[in-house]
């Protein structure tokens, strides 16, 4: 019996997120950020994948980042974890208290903040707006529009807004038309219907949201996921990231009445002997934005 670890899940996802942002809209981000140092908010931003990546694509060398979670278990293994692959990359790391760390390295001079806390409660408390505001495959879950009027209120220049889910999941090859096609838009349906909010359709939603508030879209793009095997291997832990999509498909779709158990059964089962031989592909259709501020 696998055992399912959601900060797992997002060290899984690292590769795969690197192939799918967008190169045109981090190009925009890279060519309109301010001079450093700068001051960077992410937002439901995990264990702190985002910045390892933005360090090793050498986006930022001097800056305060300061990541914002609301699951405190993401924060209490970012807080092991930054420092951890910091220190393999060479940098020098200083703790200021449990949430607080400083690297430092050849170029290199970064504060970080880890803060556990709703990211609506900490609108409410933060003082000082960002240079940049970074949401990464985030918004898909909350109301719209008011949460991104909201967000916005957290940066003063840039928001890159990223991987927005935007209503298509493929898996291949094709078990069943019909079944596939069922549990396919049961899982989006679900998305659609969450108590906290979000849509399926979020990316191309952003268009028509962005109209409401006080900012221009300055670049935008799609950013699929795409994970394909080669030579019946997958890269990285990308095997165990796949799992765990195949867990939040069963998790959503598990109560619909037009799928008894047994049928969901068979449908997982015959994905994950597909996983294990190296066969499956999977494809999530989403988007990137860089959002301007109007002055």
């Amino acid at each position: 019996m696998m055992e399912y670890s959601f900060p797992r899940y997002l060290l899984s996802k690292q590769s795969v997120d690197d192939r799918a942002l967008n190169k045109d809209v981090f190009l925009a981000l890279k060519n309109k950020l301010p001079p450093e140092p700068i001051r960077i908010i992410e937002v439901g931003a995990g264990i702190g994948t985002m910045l390892r990546r933005l360090i090793r694509w050498g986006v930022i060398r001097k800056a305060e980042y300061i990541l914002v979670d609301g699951m405190a278990d993401n924060v209490e293994y970012a807080s092991e974890w930054i420092p951890a692959w910091a220190g393999e990359s060479g940098f020098s790391v200083e703790r200021s208290g449990t949430h607080q760390i400083s690297l430092t390295g050849v170029d290199i001079n970064i504060h970080v903040r880890l803060v556990a806390a709703d990211v609506f409660d900490f609108i409410q408390t933060n003082k000082t707006p960002a240079d940049v505001l970074i949401a990464h495959a985030f918004l898909d879950l909350l109301p719209m529009p008011d949460s991104l009027t909201k967000l916005l209120t957290l940066t003063k220049n840039l928001a890159w807004l990223t991987l927005n889910f935007d209503g298509v999941t493929t898996f291949e090859p094709v078990i069943d038309e019909e079944l596939d096609t069922l549990i396919e838009s049961r899982y989006h349906s679900t998305m659609d219907t969450r108590p906290s909010g979000g849509s399926s359709r979020s990316g191309r939603q952003m268009f028509t949201h962005v109209q409401a508030v006080h900012a221009d879209i300055l670049a935008a793009g799609s950013s699929d996921w795409v994970v394909y095997p080669a030579d019946g291997c997958y890269p990285e832990d990308e095997k165990y990231f796949l799992e765990f999509i195949l867990h939040f498909v069963e998790g959503s779709v598990w109560t619909c009445p037009q799928l008894t158990a047994e049928r969901l059964q068979h449908w997982l089962d015959v994905r994950r002997t597909q996983i294990a031989r190296g066969e499956l592909t999977y494809i999530a259709h989403q988007l990137d934005f860089l959002l301007g501020m109007r002055r």
